[in-house]
């Protein structure tokens, strides 16, 4: 395997920066860098880390999710995936507990088989989305008026997938069946999507033996929409943008990006294919606000500059926060 050299460059690691600033300027770049990069001073910092951030992400998000699948799905007979959809299924062709209790009682012995396998903080934000979902299921009850099953697959995919985006942006999840995943994966190498997929077909398969097909091609439906939904809503929370630079100048245009735009970055060592040269290639991370601005100040100073973006579903570590510890 290659060896492939990497320099950090323009953050608070570098200890070989090259640039000729003023003692008073380098100063006050210093105390800017403290001030955007220290959780202490800067509020933002570890934000996404925060106990109220958490809550009010996984409240907010628990809270769309019910009104959605209670208020949607329930009332036009149509099934969801996961945990709740199987309390749908069981309210519907079983009774016995409202979908609010289902989901309680079939969340309860998933909950207790991964007390024991999880991380803390991920398994008490969990209980607490149940909870959520749970006693809003019970007390809040929304009436969308929706009567035809394609919109309500389509609107209840929209609001649950909404919803479950945004608690799955938090350290917790939505439910038990996210701990059977992880628990699975764990101890089995058994992915977490092939999990859900697994559970989802086999709920699907019953489903199909119980309802009509227009349901199920609703439910179906619903479910696509919503994977859509929840995906764009997480990239909502964190898009960040990969940015590569080629160019014969790589050195001063790293210069100007720390300098004018504050604008961390990296060097990697890389060579040309065809003339066999050695080039920097300088990388840095950033969001869809500063791209142009990089763009401007790389093609200023190298029209030959070639400019590569990437789409980064997520970025953690360093100063962007760190992931979810389960």
């Amino acid at each position: 395997m290659n060896n492939v050299q990497c320099t950090v460059y323009g953050n608070d690691m570098d200890a070989h920066s090259k640039a000729t600033t003023t003692p008073r300027h380098e100063k006050r770049r210093a105390k800017l860098r403290a001030f955007l990069f220290s959780p202490g001073k800067n509020p933002l910092v570890g934000l996404r880390d925060s106990v109220a951030w958490n809550l009010l992400l996984i409240t907010s998000g628990s809270l769309i999710f019910s009104v959605g699948a209670s208020g949607i799905l329930a009332t036009n007979n149509i099934i969801t995936g996961g945990i709740y959809g199987t309390a749908l299924l069981l309210f519907s062709k079983v009774g016995l507990l409202s979908i609010a209790l289902w989901y309680l009682v079939l969340n309860v012995p998933l909950f207790i088989v991964g007390f024991l396998h999880v991380g803390r903080s991920f398994f008490l934000y969990s209980v607490y989305s149940v909870v959520v979902i749970t006693l809003s299921t019970m007390f809040i009850h929304v009436d969308f008026g929706i009567t035809e099953q394609i919109y309500a697959a389509v609107a209840g995919g929209i609001v649950c997938g909404t919803g479950s985006g945004m608690v799955l942006r938090s350290l917790g999840s939505g439910g038990g069946l996210d701990i059977l995943a992880i628990i699975l994966n764990r101890y089995f190498n058994i992915g977490i999507g092939k999990t859900f997929l697994a559970f989802n077909a086999t709920l699907f398969l019953l489903a199909a033996t119980l309802y009509t097909p227009d349901i199920v091609i609703a439910s179906i439906i619903q479910v696509f929409i919503a994977s859509q939904s929840l995906d764009y809503t997480l990239s909502l929370f964190n898009q960040r943008k990969i940015v590569y630079i080629i160019s014969d100048h790589s050195q001063r245009i790293a210069d100007l990006l720390r300098d004018n735009l504050h604008q961390g970055a990296t060097f990697i060592k890389g060579q040309g294919a065809y003339s066999g040269q050695d080039k920097l290639i300088l990388m840095t991370i950033t969001n869809a606000i500063m791209l142009k601005k990089i763009e401007n100040t790389v093609f200023q100073n190298d029209s030959g500059a070639l400019f590569i973006v990437e789409n980064s579903f997520n970025v953690m570590g360093s100063t962007f926060g760190r992931g979810r510890q389960f």
